[in-house]
């Protein structure tokens, strides 16, 4: 059976390695990808998008633009893990232009798409959620359409990598995270920043995977040499958390919509996001006392088959 997923991200190198497991597995088919700003501006995300789908002979997949900045207009400048350009500052003479982005905006893509096949489709975002916010607030009917939500982004622990006490997906628009985790009504799947942490690669796992001698893993290497360099930057490691390893971090939500079976463990809770506290903006709140007296709860990933993971990723460069 053919899983439809619509795509949404503010494509960094991580994006588009979860974009690349994806086009790897014959039976998932993307029926669009919409842009956001957020690790970069969203005509750099539009541009790194269509990168990624020519390194993958892809183009056929239709690409939107989207929101440029979050519903309270404070754009949050992302880190540089990235790159200026999200994709590692690698040049590309050969880029496709933006002329092959679709007329149509994201927001408006979204609503589209999920009418035309409702109950069929999950959405994986793996940025800021503006585009997700601001298409249920145009319509509020569109929660019930969609199959499943699978987010990466959010904390569970306090523990921000942006802000004190958040995650940079949600602290780049709190509002619209906000917006997503309590209107969005259908089965929700979370990726949390402090669960991609604890289920990091090792980095010699990372070296075998991008030594496959095919042009998908050149296309990587390129665009992850930064991103690589940053881990001898113990500064910067100790920053985000990251520590010793590999932290591919929007390909967990993405196996996750993939394949059923790659969670193995996880919490249902209710969840929402704190708008105001002063040190606290962002932080995704778990509700282990059920005083949110809300009837939805989404699935906080715990633990996953990372073997199965492994062969994802690889899979995502032959």
């Amino acid at each position: 059976m053919v899983k439809k997923l619509l795509v949404d991200v503010d494509c960094g190198v991580d994006d588009a390695q979860a974009i690349m497991m994806a086009l790897a597995v014959p039976d998932v088919q993307i029926l669009g990808i919409t842009c956001v700003q957020g690790n970069t501006s969203v005509e750099n995300v539009c541009k790194n998008v269509l990168r990624v789908l020519q390194a993958c002979d892809r183009m056929e997949i239709p690409v939107f633009k989207g929101i440029s900045k979050p519903i309270l207009g404070h754009v949050l400048s992302a880190s540089l893990f990235h790159g200026h350009d999200g994709l590692g500052d690698a040049p590309d003479p050969n880029a496709p232009g933006l002329e092959l982005v679709q007329k149509e905006g994201a927001v408006s893509a979204i609503i589209r798409i999920i009418n035309e096949h409702p109950g069929e489709v999950s959405i994986v975002a793996t940025a800021p959620l503006t585009n997700l916010a601001l298409a249920v607030k145009l319509d509020p009917t569109l929660p019930q359409k969609v199959k499943g939500l699978y987010l990466m982004g959010g904390n569970t622990d306090s523990r921000g990598n942006t802000t004190v006490c958040g995650e940079f997906n949600f602290a780049a628009d709190p509002e619209a995270a906000y917006t997503v985790l309590n209107d969005y009504l259908c089965p929700t799947y979370i990726a949390c920043w402090e669960f991609t942490c604890l289920n990091k690669l090792p980095w010699e796992f990372c070296d075998v995977w991008l030594a496959q001698d095919t042009a998908k893993s050149r296309f990587m290497k390129k665009i992850f040499q930064n991103s690589m360099d940053m881990r001898n930057n113990e500064r910067i490691c100790k920053e985000l958390i990251l520590g010793p390893g590999f932290v591919p971090c929007d390909s967990f939500a993405m196996a996750a919509a993939i394949d059923d079976t790659f969670i193995i463990e996880s919490d249902h809770r209710a969840v929402t996001v704190e708008l105001t506290g002063k040190h606290t903006r962002a932080m995704m709140v778990v509700d282990y006392l059920d005083v949110l007296n809300t009837t939805h709860k989404a699935y906080i990933m715990k633990k996953v088959d990372l073997e199965k993971f492994k062969e994802l990723l690889m899979n995502a460069l032959k």
